[in-house]
């Protein structure tokens, strides 16, 4: 008996079709899904929003970081905005005061809104016609821009003036307590190597320090003129300065050496007049039978100067 229902059983399975059993099975429930979700439904979900063009000089409070939207949408549409529902740009620049509050109005802006969820703000709408902003009104203050930067010049190249900027200060808003502790702003380093060229970009500030704290503008252009410079020598008369009245100071050397560096184009405008070497007897200290030689006068566009004699010694005739 027992052998006799083991081969009916097993000639039953054999039989049944497993495969197609599963196939009608799975498509029954895709069937039923799709069904379930071509429904039209009624929903509340959470959008959330990011605050955009924040007035610079308003610091934000603990805002709203949600807004509610009763969705009217198949069911697809209201599964797919409860798992991905897009972040909404709230541009505050058309925000309104209102008793010391940014009321950014919902319905007034329901195009730009609409824009950005792809859906019909008719048939969906937001349980508030207004979002309300708190904030804190910050403090502004300007403050000059100290400009980093490491240069490097090729051999016989140099600047013709010093690396200039603008802005030279920048006005920035926050907070008392943060404000009143700077006193200046500083730039990313700029290092520069080998430069034989005229130079000019823009450096951003270094504000990692500074999360609090709204710059109105961020960065500053900077340019330095570059030329090829030469070294140049005259031979200068020294004068003595100072001299008590009635007394006969005699100094040896008469004349220096004196060294420059030009660049090329102003090389030939260059002569000994242009220069004034002095020494002033009013320096000397004791029994010091010395003088330092000094450069008075020189042409703006020379640089680096230097004489071959340190010390001019002196002496008192009666």
């Amino acid at each position: 008996m027992l052998n006799r229902f083991k081969t009916v059983t097993r000639a039953r399975f054999k039989k049944t079709d497993f495969n197609s059993f599963l196939f009608f099975l799975f498509f029954a429930i895709v069937i039923w899904i799709f069904v379930q979700f071509s429904k039209q439904y009624s929903e509340v979900i959470e959008i959330p929003v990011e605050y955009v063009n924040v007035p610079p000089d308003k610091l934000l409070l603990n805002n709203p970081e949600n807004l509610q939207l009763r969705v009217e949408e198949n069911g697809f549409t209201v599964a797919w905005f409860s798992l991905f529902a897009p972040s909404l740009h709230i541009d505050l620049s058309k925000a309104e005061m209102n008793n010391g509050n940014l009321v950014y109005d919902l319905v007034e802006n329901r195009a730009e809104l609409q824009s950005q969820l792809e859906l019909d703000l008719d048939e969906n709408q937001f349980l508030k016609e207004a979002l309300v902003v708190k904030y804190e009104q910050k403090q502004e203050k300007r403050l000059p821009v100290i400009f980093r930067s490491n240069i490097a010049y090729a051999a016989g190249y140099s600047a013709v003036n010093n690396l200039s900027f603008t802005p030279d200060s920048i006005r920035v808003s926050g907070p008392d307590n943060i404000l009143d502790t700077l006193s200046s702003l500083v730039t990313k380093p700029l290092s520069l190597s080998r430069v034989k060229n005229d130079q000019e970009g823009t450096v951003y500030l270094d504000t990692t320090a500074l999360p609090n704290v709204t710059f109105y503008q961020n960065r500053v252009r900077y340019s330095l003129d570059v030329e090829k410079f030469t070294e140049g020598k005259v031979q200068v008369p020294i004068e003595v300065i100072n001299v008590p009245r009635g007394l006969n100071v005699v100094i040896f050397p008469k004349e220096v050496v004196l060294f420059f560096q030009v660049n090329l184009k102003d090389f030939n405008k260059v002569t000994a007049s242009d220069f004034r070497v002095v020494v002033d007897f009013n320096n000397v200290r004791g029994e010091q039978d010395f003088l330092i030689p000094e450069v008075i006068k020189k042409p703006d566009f020379t640089s680096n100067l230097r004489l071959n004699e340190k010390r001019i010694q002196f002496i008192i005739k009666k």
